[in-house]
């Protein structure tokens, strides 16, 4: 039966971490400060946002929220944007995600000055996580990072599969486990083999949106399965990309869905503002 890695216990820690470097930089007359837009009415992203206000309200940050009309245009986003860039009290930006259609994220996440791109989505930053000279990291995979370190398995010369090619999860979090020596296999809806290739994984992390997609049939025994999927069942309950239940059985250690990867996003958030303070600081 595999040991369960709760991303609650591992994002308090760092959380915890951040409010004691926050309170020193206090001390020092630095404070720190996120500004979080949102716009529209989506209820998920308000979701979100509130946590991300929570949080930011436990380590002693000032959150900035800027609620905008779902009609609001391009340019105006833009603007405002600038405005913040221009800002010395705000030190990290985030553009809650999805925007409506007729916005393009893309010339939105372009907008945003690098050294406050705390989602580091920014290409510049996405460029530097790539030859390994990084201030920011993407959160998600940050976060999946401190959940793998937690169980103490070592990174280098292990079979790592990440499953899922997206820009915010699985091509940053592919270039993290190589950083760290990992031997590396990115997997995706073209991949042939893909239990086969999985089922050689020491480390699997499962980022493709599909629900209970990874069975015990795919994973080796023993492996440290992370499981980034977050997907609402048709009777309301929330699951993973990974069969928990038969999967468990298996793995040496497994992150639950609610309570494993997910806390930590929020938590990798903090540590960016954290980071973008220090350095705006030259700290």
């Amino acid at each position: 039966m595999a040991e369960i890695i709760s991303g609650k216990i591992v994002s308090e820690q760092v959380k915890n971490r951040v409010k004691a470097e926050a309170e020193k930089l206090k001390e020092q007359g630095v404070n720190i400060g996120l500004a979080v837009v949102i716009v529209g009415n989506d209820p998920a992203s308000r979701v979100y946002v509130n946590s991300k206000k929570k949080a930011c309200e436990y380590v002693g940050f000032t959150s900035y929220e800027y609620a905008l009309d779902e009609n609001i245009t391009q340019q105006e986003l833009l603007d405002l944007v600038e405005v913040l860039n221009n800002d010395r009290k705000v030190n990290g930006i985030l553009v809650q995600l999805p925007l409506p259609k007729h916005i393009d994220e893309n010339a939105i996440i372009n907008a945003i000055s690098p050294e406050k791109d705390v989602d580091a989505f920014h290409p510049f930053n996405v460029g530097k996580i790539m030859i390994g000279d990084f201030a920011f990291l993407p959160c998600t995979p940050a976060g999946v990072m401190e959940l793998i370190d937690s169980t103490g398995v070592e990174i280098a010369g292990k079979s790592c599969v990440v499953i899922g090619r997206s820009n915010i999860v699985g091509k940053p979090m592919a270039m993290l486990l190589l950083h760290r020596s990992g031997t590396v296999t990115i997997c995706h809806s073209k991949t042939q083999n893909l239990k086969e290739i999985c089922k050689n994984a020491d480390i699997l992390v499962a980022s493709v949106g599909k629900p209970n997609f990874v069975t015990a049939d795919m994973v080796k025994e023993g492996a440290v399965v992370i499981d980034v999927g977050i997907n609402r069942l048709e009777n309301g309950k929330l699951c993973g990309d990974v069969k928990f239940d038969e999967v468990s059985e298996k793995a040496g250690w497994i992150t639950p869905v609610p309570g494993g990867v997910g806390p930590m996003t929020i938590a990798m958030l903090m540590q960016n503002t954290l980071t973008a303070g220090k350095l705006q600081n030259n700290l």
